[in-house]
């Protein structure tokens, strides 16, 4: 599509379509809006409509993108003989469906379901899985790090819900604009793939509280305090693979990442019927501030864990089965994942029990040394185990981002 005949969704706007588009947020917990008549000219997006996230770039968006308040995963095996050539032609055209629904255009083959949307920090993230690498004849491209992840003992893993060759991540601040760039990437994959799994994830809306403030997931806990800072001198070497390959990895993984994906259902009847003593005895933070229990009466949710602090019993402060213990990089050699997860709610189990839980979602330079050792650590002796059930898994290599002109992949299909 030429620069001058490309179409905006905002150059559709009416001004009929335009009056509910124009929420202005105040400064206060509340916020307002300003009214409009049909008669007023049209104006701006509201700031979450009209914030955008760059598909181009060093990494793929979505990793480090600010958690946002609709996701959906993807997985999708390609298609018998759809080889290599028909990898690359599937990946051209959803970088290309990607990049324009990122910046607020109308991909080609639109179906309208977002047309009067702006792009709510749409990202859209593709990764790779263990067995896409045979299909396509990149076996001599097979990453070390994409190596099987192990069993662990409180998996409970469906097949068919789990792994695949081709992953797909979709944020958005709107579930629309979301789901639009769902059905778009569902049908530019064509004949070249087919959809093994998805899954459905929601977080808080941007501006649903007073200012920002670390997710809650659907156990009431303050979750992500400690993850991993891009202000951090050793956040890149632990997120990122090496643009130069000395760790060994493959050249077309520089600056890609690893993402291992979870489906945790909660057991939130039993979990609710804990006391909040209990709970917060479980996690080792209060519930209310995510202070840790260390702090005691004091403390707020970075106040640094104080593993070694005892109550007036002389008993530990943190349980030695609390998860912010087991957890702790400290009890893990060191080992650090950016968590990025969203909660999910897929409607009642045959027993009247929520089937909800997370979506984990966590990013790491090499999941050999990321996420395997810290799962090995919960596995055994984390007490929250107990209240969750491992349904799913899946790890995929996700490249580096596309320069302007490339798609994402290319380094890789076109070597």
């Amino acid at each position: 599509m030429s620069e001058q005949n490309t179409i905006t969704r905002r150059s559709l706007l009416g001004a009929a379509g335009a009056a509910g588009a124009a929420g202005l947020v105040a400064g206060g917990a509340g916020g307002a809006t300003v009214a409009q008549t049909l008669h007023d000219d049209p104006t701006a997006l509201a700031s979450v409509g009209s914030a955008t996230v760059p598909f181009h770039g060093d990494h793929q968006a979505g990793i480090t993108t600010a958690l946002q308040a609709r996701g959906h995963l993807i997985a999708f095996d390609l298609a018998a003989g759809a080889g290599r050539k028909g990898a690359a032609a599937l990946l051209r055209r959803w970088s290309a469906a990607a990049e324009a629904m990122t910046a607020g255009r109308v991909p080609s083959g639109d179906n309208q379901i977002a047309l009067d949307a702006g792009p709510s920090s749409l990202t859209v993230t593709f990764g790779f899985g263990r067995t896409f690498f045979a299909k396509a004849g990149l076996d001599k491209q097979l990453p070390g790090s994409l190596a099987q992840l192990p069993d662990f003992s409180s998996d409970e893993l469906v097949a068919a819900h789990s792994n695949g060759d081709l992953w797909v991540q979709i944020g958005s601040d709107d579930g629309l604009v979301a789901f639009h760039a769902l059905r778009i990437l569902q049908k530019e994959a064509g004949d070249a793939a087919r959809l093994r799994w998805q899954m459905n994830g929601f977080n808080r809306t941007p501006g649903a509280t007073a200012e920002p403030r670390t997710a809650r997931n659907l156990m009431g806990q303050i979750d992500g305090t400690n993850n991993p800072k891009p202000s951090e001198p050793t956040f890149d070497r632990r997120i990122f693979v090496p643009a130069s390959g000395s760790d060994g990895s493959p050249e077309w993984m520089a600056g890609g990442s690893y993402a291992v994906v979870r489906r945790i259902r909660m057991l939130l009847d039993t979990w609710d019927n804990l006391s909040l003593e209990r709970q917060e005895k479980v996690i080792g933070r209060r519930k209310s501030d995510g202070a840790p229990l260390s702090a005691g009466s004091g403390g707020t949710e970075t106040t640094p864990v104080d593993l070694d602090k005892r109550d007036a019993d002389n008993l530990l402060a943190i349980a030695s089965d609390a998860h912010v213990r087991v957890a702790k990089p400290e009890s893990n050699g060191g080992a650090a994942i950016l968590r990025r997860p969203w909660s999910y709610h897929d409607g009642f189990r045959d027993d009247g029990a929520p089937d909800a839980g997370l979506l984990f979602v966590c990013w790491q330079s090499d999941p050999l040394t990321g996420f395997v050792p810290v799962q090995r650590k919960l596995d055994s002796g984390d007490g929250l185990s107990r209240y969750l059930r491992h349904e799913s898994s899946a790890l995929f290599a996700v490249p580096g981002g596309a320069a302007k002109g490339e798609y994402v992949g290319q380094r890789l299909l076109e070597t």
